[in-house]
């Protein structure tokens, strides 16, 4: 579980990454080959934010399956 956790976060960074060079080419309406752009930025931010929210159901799916248990302090009580 923590590998997958560790790529996740990679992922995740890699596609913010991906998403801050689009973003920093500028907004040209044409590829150097002469194709229409898409919306590569907006497309690496989704990708972001939904690999986020898998993430997050994952997590919380195995620790309701019991395969991961939290090690936070104890709450007093």
């Amino acid at each position: 579980m923590k590998y997958l956790v560790i790529v996740a976060f990679i992922a995740i960074i890699g596609s913010l990454a991906a998403a801050l060079v689009y973003m920093m080419r500028g907004g040209s309406a044409t590829e150097a080959d002469g194709t229409a752009r898409k919306n590569h930025m907006a497309r690496a931010l989704a990708f972001r934010v939904g690999f986020s929210i898998l993430l997050f159901v994952v997590v919380l799916i195995c620790y309701l399956m019991g395969w991961i248990q939290p090690t936070g302090l104890p709450l007093r009580g």
